[in-house]
């Protein structure tokens, strides 16, 4: 039977289908843990998403998925392959270029010319996926190294998705995925297989040096991370919650960046009409006001 699951025990397969109240129990569950919105067009989606999982368990319906899930075993053993699963990841390297253009030309002149105590610049990546956002800021940083030297950094990865964490981790992506980034520096910060039928390339250790990645959910009550930040990247992972938990968000994260530091969000999310300590500077680009 076309999209059915077969248990190796014999059971009787099924009709891949996952019923609108099962839906509405991991939509709901989502939505409360992770204030990631999951409305009824994205049904099917979770269907097929969470089809592959279930034929790893030898399960023979979402239902069943579903009571193992909310069990304590469930709880104890499924929540990051399930969270794997339903999270959405897709970025690129230099994805909307302009505010590495900003970084570039504003931020990092400003921060050398005031930085009297010789402090490393922080970068947060909130919401790093895959790592194509912490390293295209890496490849930024090392740039303005080459021309001075005195000049230190630090940057900070987090995701929800464990399986992203491990493949920014790597640091190996298809070569195709490079298109976006001019040729001198992916020669100089991109290594390419020494075999002609591997169309990867991996990551510069350069890159990886300054690189923290760890594990943070944004809608925990307190983070565990602790440090303040110069720069706050939270690009296009906004999207995903509602008004009232993206302002809630956004206020927690700039409880952790300096006054005068800069907040990025993505091309299609806005701040209108929020409350939040952060003052417009240009389209998609903040700086926290002084206290």
């Amino acid at each position: 039977m076309e999209g059915a699951v077969h248990n190796d025990g014999g059971l009787e397969c099924f009709k891949a289908e996952l019923s609108e109240s099962d839906f509405q129990v991991f939509s709901r569950f989502i939505y409360s843990e992770y204030g990631i919105k999951m409305p009824p067009i994205k049904r099917v989606m979770l269907q097929g998403r969470l089809l592959k999982r279930i034929r790893e368990l030898k399960m023979t319906s979402y239902t069943e998925y579903k009571d193992y899930f909310f069990s304590q075993e469930g709880q104890n053993n499924e929540l990051l392959h399930f969270l794997n699963v339903v999270t959405t990841n897709k970025t690129d390297f230099f994805r909307e270029p302009i505010h590495f253009n900003f970084l570039n030309d504003s931020i990092l002149p400003t921060f050398k010319s005031n930085n009297i105590n010789g402090q490393p610049l922080k970068i947060w990546s909130a919401g790093c996926s895959s790592g194509e956002e912490p390293y295209t800021i890496s490849v930024v940083l090392n740039e303005y190294e080459r021309l001075n030297p005195s000049f230190r950094f630090d940057i900070l990865g987090s995701d929800i998705s464990t399986q992203m964490l491990d493949k920014a981790a790597k640091g190996v992506y298809q070569a195709n995925k490079l298109i976006t980034v001019p040729m001198e520096l992916k020669k100089r910060y991109f290594l390419k297989s020494k075999d002609p039928l591997n169309h990867s390339v991996r990551v510069h250790p350069q890159l990886q040096k300054n690189i923290r990645l760890t594990y943070l959910n944004l809608m925990d009550n307190q983070y565990s991370i602790k440090e303040t930040f110069d720069v706050i990247f939270c690009r296009n992972v906004l999207i995903y919650f509602d008004r009232l938990t993206q302002e809630k968000v956004i206020n927690k994260l700039c409880l952790q960046l300096k006054p005068n530091g800069y907040f990025f969000i993505g091309h299609s999310e806005s701040l209108s009409g929020m409350e939040t300590p952060l003052e417009h500077i240009k389209p998609t680009i903040f700086r926290k006001k002084q206290i």
